[in-house]
């Protein structure tokens, strides 16, 4: 076909078009009711974050299981081109990153450390960057990255002062 668009495609978008006005048109609030529509999609945003931060929130307050390597340093995993530090909420959560990763018959050595020591100053002292990491192997686990809020600013990704580098930079 030499122009290039299928006059059965054509007809099916005028079709399309026609049909999305007139639902518009009855979904419009009218000139004489003064009545809003309600937006198609509702967003609750604010109670995710709050949500977020109630669980920054307990973590700090509370004691994690931070095991320790072969090195006697803390165990560290890597995910998404960063490390993370594991920390575990009890001995089960241990055991279950243990199971999954085939290594339960050996003996975990760890320290008993509150969320905000690891956050305020284990991940800046780490000298690279690093996010804390709790019960990676559970059925609900949560990452706690190196950003603005959860860190100290001197060792957030998010800083400011930090460029990109390689292919994005321009």
């Amino acid at each position: 076909m030499s122009s290039g668009t299928d006059p059965g495609f054509a007809e099916e978008w005028r079709q399309l078009k026609e049909r999305a006005l007139a639902r518009r048109a009855t979904t419009a609030p009218s000139a004489t009711s003064g009545a809003a529509v309600a937006s198609p999609v509702a967003v609750d945003v604010e109670g995710p974050v709050e949500q977020a931060r109630a669980r920054l929130t307990a973590f700090r307050s509370r004691l994690a299981l931070v095991p320790l390597d072969e090195g006697d340093g803390l165990l560290t995993v890597s995910f998404g081109s960063l490390d993370w530090i594991c920390a575990f909420t009890d001995e089960d959560a241990l055991a279950r990153f243990a199971r999954a990763r085939d290594e339960a018959g050996r003996e975990w050595t760890y320290r008993k450390v509150t969320g905000a020591l690891l956050l305020d100053e284990v991940v800046p002292a780490a000298g690279f960057p690093c996010g804390v990491a709790l019960d990676p192997a559970g059925p609900d686990p949560v990452m706690y990255p190196p950003l603005r809020g959860i860190v100290p600013d001197r060792a957030a990704l998010d800083r400011g002062d930090i460029r990109p580098t390689g292919p994005l930079s321009s």
